[in-house]
């Protein structure tokens, strides 16, 4: 009776659902002052890792943003006091770091989310740690049994959490091999239906597997000794598991059931399942462990009632019956939504949960239990509604509902949130929509506005459209069904309340839709002939139409032979591979459609075969197909031909479809091609995939085509084997913020290619070109790997292997992978260079330590003695170019540069230069122009003596080179000096050596080295002879040959030797001879 009550209230569920969605609340623009929800927490029994951070997640939203607090165990959590535990920013997830006991941060966790409007609170979750427990030391008796008796060999593993996955292997960890004699429960135990001689050849290993950690615990070996005292005697069916003739048990609706069926006997028994004495409908269900459990993946309410079990052999048969009730955690039939009210409105908060039994609904507010909270008028509490009336702006609060039963509770948060505002669309203004004639159009409006505003729709502002074949949805969009070139036009939303309005526009195109004029057809021809198919369409002029061809799904390649042209498609003189299923694609803006027809090729054949074939028609499809012959890898399918019709059969096509994992369930493939066979076959061998469950059909062929496909083949499931294949784009990299970590990733394995139960990967890991071992971890689901406390950018070697209870896969290539970048060094040996007189020269070097793939270099400059308002200009150099040139204003400009280099990380550390003086008065310019020319004449040289490879070549060029610079130097210093006066002799000094690096540049690092020559120099300057001390500083005047004009002032001036050394710096030879 309960059944079917439940069966009319999912009914009626079903009806409502559609409702309820349309009158969901309004979500509120997250720009206005809002209180908080939860949107993101971590799962209620949240199960972590001893070794690992712990996170727990807390999530809100909010305007202002909301302050995040925790409890544990009901306590409050001081974070700030504890070193271990932090919480992100701007969120409420914590973050714990484990330096000591992990068990210490157990507990019960509530994360609450306040700001001024009211405090929402998460679902309590459990956080527990992993445990991967160890056996007893014990030492275990050997097992004395006699042949022919059952036995049950209990494994009792470790507690967790979580549950440790169980499996038996001998002493060699070599699988125990599993049949319908031999097989093993879901609690570890270990079945058998009936003891042989052969049972004592091998120990038995109780292995127990914990998934969180990883590690994997063994139970002392058991040795069982066969007593062969008296002959094996054939004995009837006795259950083993469940006991007796009945028993009960409990499902949870949604969630997985699992009944198991074990029985004794000589021979080994089988087992059938039977629902009510009815047969198993197998929708949801799997029968797994040779029949012996029954797996029902989701448990709906038509899954309660009575399983039997029947097992039988050569002895008879016996039956227990499990009777199934099912029971349920709360869930929501209607989940509170929040509400907006504006002043003095009234409305209703509904919190609507069912369960079995049903739960018990309880209301807080701000997490506290409503009765303790203090009161507001105008708030009444009625079972599962909260009633609002005549509501003010203190109102404004957060309402917890919480639904409770013995299986489980759950918790939602709501709001009521009082406050005035205009409306407001929040969609895209000016939309252009685009649909065919006769679909289904949707414009959408999403608004807001608090009196809740009403909207309408026009069209061209005339009139409100509702009803008939237009319907406004409760977010605001408007759906119009079976559009008509006549709803084209100008669509007008406006939503307005007693605040104000507002309203936007939508334009509709209704184009005609796409009209298959002559479709191709099945063709037939013979090898060597044309190949025609036609594709005529009719298509709405003002869009844009693509008509493309595909063979069998690929894309046709044109060419000599296949052309085409706006309608058809042509094939000449065909060959046997062009047969297969040609596709006429049709795509425009709106819509897409395809068509296919068929080619089949036949060879050279007479009048009265042509006949024939008029006469022929396709196969029956074939019958009664069976599997035999089963192995890992095989499998043997049988079939009964169908009838030929007058055309031989050419080929069976054997058709398979798998389970494929989808959303952690096993879900059918759908029908693909496995292999052809020979007409004249009705037996073949299947080569399969171990570990995966199939089904079959057939498909006759002959020269008409096709037949009908046959009725699937039972449903059978291949046997275990290690993996074959090897986890694919294995790479290495950084992640988040911290330099020191690598995080490992593969793609994972499909689920045809596990082989095996409970796959798993095994990472290894070790730093490149280093003598360490290599270390290992082994993942279960995940297909990534952490790796913490590496140094920072270093190579690491790395592989993967899968996996799973049958052994170890093949290991991948060694990949190599890069842990965690760091911001870079400063770059080196930055250079600021004049080369022309409106062009500065900067060059550099990578930094010594990058500490990453460089992004790219940043470089700033700025004119010195900045004035005000001028901007910093910043240039961004790609990571290969190490140069830059700039125009400057005129050749006095100065300039600061900084460059720093940068990877993903950031921008790291910078270097600072400043553009050298470039003094052109007086004499300099002749200087400039004598030192181009000098330049000049050294980098010509120099570029012989590069490309030259004789000794006495380079040897040559040097010697000239030499000879010329020093006759240009003691011309130019006979020059300074002047023909008309005479001055004493100079006293003789060392000269620094010729820089050949940069090519008439001044080096300005070896300033300091050349300081002592200077000084000399400005000693000289104050010989009284000196013809610069009887010079006008403001009248200095050339011949052409560069002599001065004016004569002696007969008036000595001391001049400052830091302004005389900067008038003076490019008339003495030190500097010509750098310069040079």
């Amino acid at each position: 009776m309960r059944t079917k009550i439940w069966q009319g209230f999912l009914a009626t569920l079903t009806v409502l659902l559609p409702l309820w969605r349309d009158v969901s609340a309004v979500e509120i623009p997250p720009d206005v002052r809002q209180p908080p929800m939860i949107t993101k927490q971590s799962v209620q029994d949240h199960i972590v890792e001893p070794t690992d951070p712990i996170t727990v997640e807390c999530e809100a939203t909010g305007n202002p943003p909301p302050v995040f607090t925790w409890t544990r165990d009901g306590v409050y959590l001081n974070v700030a006091r504890d070193p271990q535990v932090s919480m992100k920013r701007r969120s409420g997830t914590l973050e714990i770091f484990f330096w000591g006991r992990p068990e210490d941060y157990e507990g019960v966790y509530q994360c609450t989310a306040t700001n001024e409007f009211g405090s929402a609170v998460s679902s309590h979750i459990r956080l527990r740690v992993s445990k991967a427990r160890t056996w007893l030391k014990e030492y275990l008796e050997p097992v004395s049994v006699f042949i022919g008796l059952p036995l049950i060999l209990p494994c009792n593993p470790p507690a967790g959490p979580p549950k440790p996955q169980t499996y038996w292997m001998n002493s060699s960890m070599v699988p125990i091999r599993q049949d319908r004699r031999v097989s093993m429960a879901e609690n570890g135990d270990l079945y058998f239906s009936s003891i042989v001689a052969e049972d004592y050849l091998t120990n038995y290993v109780c292995t127990a597997r914990f998934p969180n950690s990883n590690t994997i615990q063994q139970k002392p070996p058991l040795i069982l000794q066969v007593l062969t005292a008296r002959m094996a005697a054939q004995i009837a069916p006795k259950f083993m598991k469940p006991k007796g003739t009945a028993s009960t048990q409990i499902a949870m609706l949604g969630e997985e059931l699992v009944l198991e069926c074990f029985a004794s006997g000589v021979p080994a028994p089988s087992i059938k399942w039977t629902k009510d004495w009815e047969a198993l409908s197998m929708q949801g269900m799997k029968l797994e462990n040779f029949n012996k459990t029954l797996r029902i993946k989701k448990v709906s309410m038509e899954d309660g009632g009575e399983y039997i079990c029947t097992a039988t052999n050569r002895m008879g048969s016996l039956d227990h019956i499990i009777t199934v009730r099912v029971k349920s955690a709360p869930f929501w039939v209607e989940k509170p939504e929040s509400l907006v009210l504006s002043r003095d409105d009234s409305g209703q908060i509904v919190c609507r949960a069912d369960g079995i039994p049903r739960p018990q609904i309880r209301w807080l507010v701000n997490g506290e239990p409503i009765e303790d909270a203090p009161k507001s008028p105008g708030r009444q509490v009625s079972g599962d509604t909260l009633i609002f009336r005549s509501v003010v702006p203190d109102s404004t609060a957060v309402f917890q509902c919480n639904a409770s039963n013995q299986y489980g509770y759950i918790l939602a948060n709501t709001f009521l949130a009082v406050m005035d505002m205009r409306p407001r669309l929040l969609g895209f203004r000016d939309q252009l929509v685009k649909v065919t004639e006769g679909s289904q159009t949707h414009l959408h409006c999403p608004y807001f506005g608090s009196p809740k505003p009403d909207l309408r729709w026009s069209k061209g502002g005339l009139g409100a459209l509702e009803g008939g074949r237009y319907r406004i949805l409760a977010n605001g969009t408007l759906e119009i069904r079976r559009s008509k070139l006549q709803d084209q036009g100008t669509y007008v939303c406006v939503a307005s309340n007693v605040i104000g309005r507002d309203e936007m526009e939508v334009q509709l195109e209704v184009k005609e839709p796409t009209k298959i004029l002559r479709a191709p057809h099945n063709v037939i021809v013979i090898k060597g002939s044309l190949a025609h198919f036609d594709c005529k369409i009719q298509t709405d002029p003002t869009l844009e139409v693509t008509v493309t061809w595909l063979k069998d799904k690929k894309f046709l390649i044109l060419g000599r032979r296949m052309t085409k042209d706006e309608d058809s498609l042509s094939i000449a003189d065909v060959y046997r591979r062009d047969e297969g299923i040609y596709t006429c694609r049709i795509k425009t803006e709106v819509e897409e459609i395809s068509v296919s027809a068929k080619l089949t090729v036949m060879g050279n054949v007479n009048t009265d075969l042509l006949f024939s074939l008029l006469l022929s028609d396709r196969p029956d499809p074939p019958t009664d197909l069976e599997v035999s012959d089963p192995s890992e890898r095989s499998v043997r399918l049988t079939w009964v031909p169908g009838l030929s019709n007058h055309s031989p059969v050419k080929e069976y096509l054997v058709q398979y479809t798998e389970d494929l994992l989808a959303d952690y369930w096993l879900v059918p493939s759908g029908w693909k091609n496995l292999t052809g066979y020979p007409g004249q076959l009705n037996s073949v061998v299947l080569k399969l995939t171990p570990f995966v469950g199939y089904q079959f059909r057939i498909i006759a062929i002959n020269a008409i085509g096709p037949s009908r496909p046959s009725k699937p083949s039972i449903y059978y499931e291949t046997g275990g084997a290690v993996p074959d294949a090897i986890p694919r784009n294995i790479k290495g990299v950084g992640t988040g913020l911290f330099r020191n970590n690598m995080e490992i990733s593969w793609e994972p394995l499909e689920y045809r290619e596990w082989n095996g139960p409970k796959l798993r990967y095994m990472v290894w890991w070790r730093r490149q070109h280093s003598r360490e071992e290599w270390k290992n971890y082994t993942t279960y689901w995940w297909c990534s790997h952490i790796i913490y406390e590496t140094d920072t950018f270093t190579p690491y070697e790395i592989k993967v292997q899968a996996v799973n209870d049958f052994g170890l896969g093949p290991e991948s290539p060694v990949v190599i992978g890069f842990s965690g970048e760091d911001l870079p060094s400063a770059p080196r040996s930055f250079r600021i260079m004049h080369r022309h007189y409106d062009t500065i020269y900067l060059d550099w070097e990578e930094p010594a330590e990058p500490n990453g793939l460089l992004t790219g270099y940043i470089l700033k400059y700025q004119t010195l003695n900045v004035s005000v308002g001028e901007r910093m200009q910043e240039e961004h150099i790609p990571p290969n170019t190490t140069y830059f040139s700039l125009r400057r204003f005129d050749r006095y400009t100065r300039y600061k540069f900084t460059l720093a280099a940068q990877t993903q990380i950031g921008v790291g550390e910078a270097v600072t230069e400043e553009s050298p003086h470039f003094t052109t008065e007086g004499k300099n310019i002749y200087l400039h122009t004598l030192r181009q020319s000098l330049s000049s004449i050294e980098t010509h040289l120099c570029y012989q003596v590069d490309i030259a490879t004789q000794g006495w070549f380079i040897g040559l060029m040097c010697a000239i080179a030499l000879l010329v610079l020093i006759m240009l130097t003691v011309f130019f210093i006979k020059r300074s000096r002047g023909g008309k006066y005479p001055v004493r002799d100079k006293r003789d000094f060392a000269l620094e050596p010729v820089d050949e690096k940069d090519e008439g540049t001044f080096d300005y690092s070896r300033q300091g080295r050349s300081q002592g020559a200077i000084e000399h120099m400005q000693k000289m300057t104050n010989s009284d002879d000196s013809l610069m001390e009887y010079v006008e500083e403001d009248e200095i005047e050339f011949n052409e040959d560069g002599s001065f004009i004016g004569e002696y002032t007969g008036t000595k001036r001391d001049k400052d030797s830091s302004q005389y050394h900067e008038s003076s710096e490019a008339t003495s030879p030190v500097a010509i001879y750098s310069f040079a």
